[in-house]
């Protein structure tokens, strides 16, 4: 960085400065901590010569501390996939159900955005389809910071609801249920050719909000990739060509993410690992009636506090998933 020629190239020293910060990010809390257990024992010896409680009670919430923060060290150390660090792409699409299904997308997006901003990431919205009453049926949102699809990946599968439905005048229990893709936000586009014949390209009026270009005129696109069925809907761009190149790049993100699923399936398979990453399997059940109870199907993970998990407190259900701990199973066991 202090040779001159390295800011003649604005976009790769923007990346290189990208990539000293995730570096200081991963080794300055560890010369911390090596510091701080340094002096632990010094703050132990003092509070027994002095026998002193206050001293001790110091010693004590030091020793808390540290804990705490190698457990944040540690979580950090299992985001080790390939593009665990990158940004991230969470669409939502809503299940059969109609109106509840398309609320119960609609509160999933509201709960996504919310934990990004605890998170300190940039949210953005890409795409949304309103549905017909309420809600929407699907949304798609860009998650921009470190390590965003490291944690969101632990989201893939299908989220069910079961609550009385507010738009059922007998007030009868209702269940929804939403699905949940990610894909990675890749710093640079795949090197992956896709032939332009095996793409079938619409466009359509964005809508929403924008202004008259947006609203008038066909910016928007929907992308299919006729041999895989994957299809890619982008509209927050102001300009079709835009939204195109973004479409492609989610999209070549996306076969890439089927390519590194499907090696993963078959090292599982052969291998006997435990765990499962197949998009369209129910992961976690959110019952607000007759109890209140969010339960994580493939960990165990669960709390009765619905109201904190619907605003954003997804901490818990994400580490549990990074740690490997699986539902039936001792934490021994893990």
């Amino acid at each position: 960085m202090n040779l001159p020629e390295f800011w003649e190239d604005k976009t790769r020293a923007q990346s290189k400065m990208a990539e000293v910060a995730a570096l200081k990010n991963k080794v300055l809390p560890v010369r911390e901590m090596n510091s701080r257990i340094g002096d632990l024992p010094l703050l132990i010896e003092m509070a027994l010569e002095e026998n002193d409680e206050g001293a001790a009670q110091e010693a004590l919430k030091e020793v808390e501390t540290i804990q705490v923060a190698l457990d944040k060290i540690e979580l950090q150390t299992l985001l080790s996939g390939p593009h665990d660090r990158e940004g991230a792409y969470l669409t939502v699409h809503a299940g059969a159900g109609g109106t509840e299904a398309c609320d119960w997308a609609d509160m999933l997006v509201r709960m996504y955005q919310r934990w990004g901003a605890q998170q300190g990431f940039k949210v953005e919205m890409i795409d949304v389809q309103e549905g017909e009453e309420v809600g929407v049926r699907g949304a798609t949102l860009r998650f921009e910071g470190e390590n965003a699809y490291g944690y969101l990946n632990c989201e893939r599968g299908v989220h069910r609801l079961v609550r009385i439905s507010p738009f059922d005048s007998q007030a009868r229990r209702h269940t929804s249920f939403a699905s949940i893709d990610v894909t990675p936000d890749l710093e640079e586009e795949p090197e992956l050719e896709i032939d332009e014949k095996d793409l079938e390209i619409t466009t359509m009026r964005s809508g929403g909000k924008g202004g008259q270009n947006v609203n008038k005129v066909e910016t928007g696109v929907l992308m299919r990739h006729l041999p895989s069925g994957v299809m890619v809907r982008c509209t927050v761009e102001r300009s079709q060509h835009k939204n195109r190149d973004l479409a492609l790049k989610i999209l070549k993100a996306k076969l890439l993410q089927i390519e590194e699923d499907k090696k993963r399936s078959e090292m599982e398979r052969v291998y006997g690992e435990k765990g499962e990453i197949g998009f369209g399997s129910q992961i976690r059940s959110y019952v607000f009636q007759p109890y209140q109870m969010v339960k994580d199907h493939r960990t165990g993970c669960e709390t009765s506090n619905i109201q904190h998990v619907m605003d954003g407190d997804l901490g818990d259900f994400i580490e549990a998933k990074l740690r490997g701990h699986v539902a039936g199973e001792s934490r021994d066991e893990v």
